[in-house]
């Protein structure tokens, strides 16, 4: 038996192409959420089906203690795209992984073993990233050994004054906060964390986990802002669903042997993978499309009855409902067969592929609006109103 710790939806998906799946019934549902932001060049994509393929057909995996040629040419892609110059790559296997190693190389440099970070954060389920995410539920007593401080998001005060006793090895924030409601930290709260960081000789990094590789209308989110880290973290859309993970170290922070390793990291397929994504990417303009289309949707979210409020950058958008959004998914997925995301009482989550289209995108306008009028006819009727 299964060690039975999710709350599952009622489907089973048995197929899937671009932004739709298709469930054992043959029932066909359009993927607003993309198993949390995961599938960013759409559901098996020609070219990276054909990329995968013919890697497997070659070698598919060895570990980190051979050569491996798709591990230079993915730092180099990677930089080339991302405008990242001047950083070096570490791969890994997951979001938390990426975290784990990055707060684990920030000690390593400054030789501190504190770490602040933001309420609501959501970094991993690894020993320390699990320690810097603001969910004590999911915090064995192991995890809450680990030093770590919390300020909430933007509080520029709180984290002058904490970087100001040169305790801490690190702060970590995320590009866009997704588990803890689809929140943009402003670009004056992570100017000022660079600025704090550089004083104190602290490390900045920047979980881009879930907002990267395009997601937010740049390839990172923390680009809006104009601000350079010292290490970035990344996954989920980097693989469109192969798991891969990195972070890219800024190139003034030394390696040395055995400071970090991975058994699986960077193999043949991961790096396979994660350079079909970025070719897609690349070729079919996804970081400008997801700009355009983002700004598209939210302007038609922020028009509707019930919407409290929108927030996000590019296909990262969280929706803040007058009603609980248990009630406005189920109903989306019920009679629309529709998928998408939520974050506390209130908040809808769209991560939609970076391929969606802007009529697949009007496809959910339209059954939004009717699930709110028809939610809302319940409501009046229940009442008697």
């Amino acid at each position: 038996m299964l060690f039975n710790v999710y709350n599952l939806m009622e489907i089973e998906p048995v197929e899937a192409n671009g932004c739709w799946l298709c469930d054992r019934n043959g029932e066909a549902y359009l993927d607003l959420y993309g198993g949390h932001a995961v599938i960013s060049i759409g559901h098996s994509h020609p070219r990276y089906v054909e990329r995968l393929t013919r890697q497997l057909q070659k070698i598919g995996f060895y570990s980190n203690s051979v050569i491996n040629p798709l591990q230079e040419e993915l730092a180099a892609r990677i930089e080339e795209l991302s405008g990242c110059a001047g950083y070096n790559l570490f791969l890994c296997n997951s979001g938390a992984e990426a975290n784990e190693n990055a707060l684990k190389l920030a000690s390593f440099v400054t030789g501190r073993a504190a770490v602040l970070a933001c309420r609501a954060s959501f970094h991993g389920r690894t020993s320390a990233a699990v320690a810097v995410t603001d969910q004590p539920a999911i915090q064995a007593p192991l995890n809450k050994a680990h030093a770590v401080s919390f300020i909430d998001l933007d509080d520029i005060p709180a984290l002058a004054a904490a970087l100001a006793t040169r305790e801490y090895a690190a702060v970590i924030v995320e590009g866009i906060q997704g588990v803890g409601g689809i929140r943009v930290p402003s670009p004056a709260f992570l100017r000022a964390a660079r600025a704090a960081c550089d004083a104190s000789g602290t490390l900045l990094l920047l979980d881009e986990v879930q907002s990267g590789h395009g997601r937010s209308g740049e390839f990172f989110a923390f680009q809006h802002a104009g601000i350079q880290p010292d290490i970035i973290s990344m996954a989920k859309g980097m693989g469109n669903g192969f798991p891969v993970a990195g972070i890219l170290i800024r190139g003034s922070i030394p390696a040395r042997e055995g400071m970090l390793g991975s058994t699986f990291g960077g193999n043949h397929l991961a790096c396979t993978a994660a350079l079909a994504v970025l070719e897609v990417i690349e070729r079919e303009r996804l970081v400008e499309r997801a700009a355009a289309l983002g700004k598209w949707l939210a302007r038609e979210l922020r028009a509707e009855p019930g919407v409290i409020e929108v927030r996000g950058q590019g296909l990262m958008i969280g929706v803040d409902l007058d009603i609980p959004q248990a009630i406005f998914r189920r109903q989306l997925l019920r009679d629309y067969r529709i998928l998408t995301g939520y974050s506390g009482h209130n908040t809808l989550r769209l991560l939609p592929p970076l391929t969606v289209s802007r009529e697949e995108l009007a496809l959910f306008m339209e059954s939004f609006r009717a699930t709110t009028r028809l939610i809302t006819k319940e409501d009046h009727e229940l009442h008697g109103h």
